[in-house]
């Protein structure tokens, strides 16, 4: 049984891997990040509940996880298409440094992207029942439709977007499902505002063995 999973999880790697070339240009996450987040993705095949990424910039991670998870799924991608909004001083030096940098090269125009880029990457991709989720979190999330939710991939850098992921979804993430956080160990607002929201649920945050990507059990 060991050696079918190890080599069942090697197939797997080369397969995200390849889905990470498939998206490339539709998303900035890592190619080893990717395939981590794919790891997880894969974990909640047998969850019941939809697919959501707030934070979704091109659309690129969210499509790789339908080919993993497939046309069953309803999906949503949540985003602002505007870029970030202005980080605050609990976001940290850094955050702050990296907002005025705009000639950066990571700056990415504040991370800003077009519904069409995403609507592009997703119609790549196995899903077939997708909404793309356009505007503010604090706006938009409270209206997303009460559906149990067997993935919630938060990539909202900041500490308030990311309390109000957590506000408004956390709950709805089914037993057995998974929160993976993007930015848990990039940015100091996101960080704070997980561990702040774990203490009270009692969480524990894991890394996964799959190039470090940070996520909570449900």
């Amino acid at each position: 049984m060991y050696i079918q999973r190890i080599v069942r999880l090697a197939v797997n790697e080369v397969r995200f891997r390849s889905l990470y070339r498939k998206y490339k240009k539709y998303t900035m996450v890592s190619e080893a990040a990717y395939a981590g987040n794919l790891h997880l993705a894969a974990k909640v095949k047998d969850v019941e509940g939809s697919i959501v990424e707030c934070g979704t910039w091109r659309g690129g991670m969210i499509a790789g996880i339908a080919d993993v998870l497939g046309s069953r799924r309803c999906y949503y991608l949540c985003d602002s298409f505007q870029g970030l909004p202005p980080a605050k001083e609990i976001d940290g030096a850094a955050a702050l440094a990296w907002q005025a940098d705009t000639t950066s090269p990571k700056y990415h125009d504040n991370c800003t992207a077009s519904e069409e880029d995403a609507r592009a990457a997703m119609s790549m991709s196995s899903a077939k029942d997708y909404h793309i989720v356009k505007g503010w979190f604090e706006e938009t999330l409270p209206k997303l439709p009460p559906q149990p939710i067997a993935l919630l991939r938060m990539d909202a850098d900041w500490y308030d977007s990311t309390k109000c992921i957590l506000d408004n979804l956390a709950d709805r993430v089914v037993r057995g499902g998974l929160i993976i956080i993007d930015d848990y160990y990039a940015w100091e607002g996101c960080t704070v505002a997980v561990n702040e929201f774990a203490a009270r649920r009692k969480w524990r945050i894991r890394q996964s063995p799959f190039h470090g990507v940070c996520y909570v059990v449900a």
